[in-house]
């Protein structure tokens, strides 16, 4: 026993963890991140068809292709980094900077497209540049991104750590959801005739003017947000393997190497609930500025009710599901989170009832969209330490006595292949939403409810996979929570 004692100790204080600067400056990287690509995510496919006049199903396929551009590209860069051989600024760390200057430039670029005519929402040049410039950006993201996420396993190695970086991070994603709402929403909440904001229109002529300047701020904060991820992350342990051999594999090797994580049965079951929640996620993001223009009409300051869910909404389920997560496993935990999300999306039903009082309607919008938004940014508190954990136990199996070699071997494929699962998830509702919002129903608030509901649909399915997941007594996630436990009543 005290044999056995002495092992988990040792193990337990030698990992790797993330705390003062070096914690605050990676999880920053969320805020960075989620800041420009949530007003992208968002604001973009409301640019474009309202206001710059590009037909709505133009503007989902550009989108849905660049995401699987970008989901490709990051299984491709993932590979690489996994094979690429430290340096003097480590393994992952310099690929930050590689894609830096061409997602700035391609970030600022997609504010300034040349505006279709007014009677031709087809028209191809626009869609062009559309396309073009959303390729680059989505391979740069890609790239930038993925570095970010597969550092994680190597800096965070331990259970209590790894959950104290979900919380973070997923506090820093909420605060950047409601500010890159909460701008656009002001511009939103004077426009003379928000139902109407062509560029040819006055309020069409203020959002032109506005919109740019908002994503170029938002653009310059993810920069200064990735170089202080730069400076934070520490692979100075590399050094300690600087005779490592480093295996080379082909570009056709790497979609073979996505084999690894697919065999993975509970990561397998992870990464398809990914795809139902990136719908959902998605679904609910393009949805935000139709729903409240063309199913609430809201007007002047009522588009400040959206601000008032989303920060309270956000911030009351995040904290409910922190508190409910120490006190049941994390799996039981993650289901319900995701359960809540799908009933409170499907009372929507109700809209389709012609004359609804606007009371009732009020308080429905409220409680589907508070309940979907904080649900939706409180499962990183569940998604990021099982990932972590599975990709740790995958490394165990391969090399149990170094398993920081394996896990640099594996950490890329795996979150590529996760990164490629979710992008195709989020395509797919670009494309969904896209098709049916073309033409007519732009501006019908009946098509837009059915598309609201459908969410709750695609969370039923991702709650049925993540119940199917069934974590094995000696995984690192459960095995770790007992040994600190015990560790501690010693």
């Amino acid at each position: 026993m005290t044999t056995e004692y002495n092992v988990i100790m040792s193990e337990l204080t030698t990992r790797r963890e993330l705390h003062g600067k070096r914690l605050f400056g990676y999880t920053f990287g969320d805020l960075g991140f989620t800041l420009p690509n949530m007003f992208t995510g968002v604001f973009l496919f409301q640019y474009y068809v309202y206001t710059v006049n590009l037909n709505a199903l133009f503007v989902a396929v550009g989108v849905t292709a660049q995401l699987i551009i970008g989901a490709v590209s990051g299984i491709i860069f993932g590979v690489i980094i996994d094979n690429k051989k430290p340096g003097k600024l480590g393994k992952r760390r310099p690929f930050l900077l590689y894609g830096l200057p061409v997602w700035v430039i391609a970030s600022i670029l997609i504010w300034f497209p040349q505006n279709c005519p007014q009677d031709n929402s087809l028209y191809l040049p626009t869609a062009t540049y559309f396309w073009i410039v959303t390729f680059v950006r989505s391979i740069s993201r890609s790239l930038i991104f993925n570095v970010y996420l597969s550092l994680l396993p190597e800096q965070s190695q331990t259970l209590k750590n790894r959950e104290k970086v979900a919380a973070i991070r997923a506090a820093f994603q909420i605060i950047a959801s409601i500010i890159a709402l909460l701008l656009p929403l002001i511009v939103q909440s004077f426009l003379e005739d928000p139902a109407n904001v062509k560029w040819w229109e006055s309020s069409g002529k203020i959002v032109l003017f506005y919109i740019p300047i908002i994503g170029i701020s938002f653009t310059i904060f993810g920069v200064i947000a990735i170089l202080l991820v730069f400076i934070s992350v520490d692979e100075s342990f590399h050094e300690n393997n600087s005779n490592e051999v480093i295996e080379r594999t082909s570009i056709s090797k790497a979609f073979t190497r996505m084999s690894i994580p697919l065999r993975d049965r509970n990561y397998f079951k992870l990464v398809v609930a990914s795809f139902f929640i990136g719908v959902g996620g998605k679904i609910s993001g393009l949805l935000v500025f139709p729903f409240q223009t063309y199913v609430m009409q809201f007007e002047s300051v009522e588009f400040y009710i959206y601000i008032f869910i989303s920060l309270f909404g956000k911030f009351a389920w995040y904290f409910f599901w922190k508190k409910i997560l120490k006190r049941n496993h994390i799996i039981i935990s993650y289901s319900i989170c995701i359960l809540i999300a799908a009933i409170s999306t499907l009372i929507d039903v109700f809209f389709l009832i012609s004359g609804l009082p606007y009371g009732i309607k009020m308080a429905l919008y409220i409680i589907s969209w508070s309940t979907v938004l904080g649900s939706m940014y409180s499962y990183p508190l569940f998604s990021i330490p099982i990932m972590a954990s599975l990709v740790h136990d995958a490394a165990a199996k391969i090399d149990k006595s170094n398993i920081d070699k394996a896990m640099s071997q594996i950490s890329g494929s795996y979150y590529g292949l996760a990164s490629f699962i979710r992008s195709m998830g989020i395509s797919t509702a670009s494309l969904f939403v896209g098709i049916i919002l073309s033409g007519a129903n732009e501006e019908n608030p009946v098509a837009i409810t059915f598309i609201f509901l459908s969410l709750g649909i695609f969370y039923l399915i991702a709650f049925i996979f993540i119940k199917m997941i069934k974590l094995p007594k000696d995984s690192y996630y459960s095995k770790q929570g007992i040994t600190e436990e015990e560790i501690f009543l010693e």
